[in-house]
């Protein structure tokens, strides 16, 4: 972050990251220098960087037109991220009791609207070596 001279004031640091991403994801929640006109955050993994941008842009899309409800792309039938959450359950979840965001996602009531796509990226993250290999191989030979 230095070396990109993003200011210290806009870091948000999770004093205890031990316990997980969903932990930081309630440091962020819980910050209080938010401009007060956003409408939605977007949870985002960061060993997700091969996801298509077309994907991108339909998450998007399909989050506008769902403006009050929490939403994923999804494979198969199946949730992934990133996740397009709006203010109203952002504020929620500095206060949560869930163990991980796939357990407080599943709390919602109203759950997540599911945007399917067609990108083998959403299946797949980058969490060792072999997979960042795996990942050049495929991702960006085609």
């Amino acid at each position: 972050m230095d070396d990109l001279d993003f200011p210290k004031v806009n870091r948000v640091v999770n004093p205890t990251p031990e316990r997980g991403m969903f932990s930081s994801i309630q440091c962020a929640a819980r910050w209080s220098g938010w401009n007060a006109e956003l409408t939605h955050w977007a949870i985002v993994l960061g060993d997700q960087p091969h996801l298509r941008a077309k994907t991108l842009l339909a998450l998007l899309d399909f989050a506008g037109a769902q403006s009050n409800q929490v939403c994923q792309p999804s494979r198969l039938g199946r949730p992934r991220h990133p996740v397009v959450v709006p203010k109203t359950v952002f504020v929620e979840l500095k206060d949560s009791r869930a163990a991980t965001l796939k357990e407080f996602l599943q709390a919602l009531p109203s759950g997540a609207a599911l945007c399917e796509l067609d990108d083998p990226g959403l299946d797949f993250d980058v969490d060792t070596p072999a997979d960042y290999e795996l990942a050049l191989r495929l991702f960006l030979a085609g």
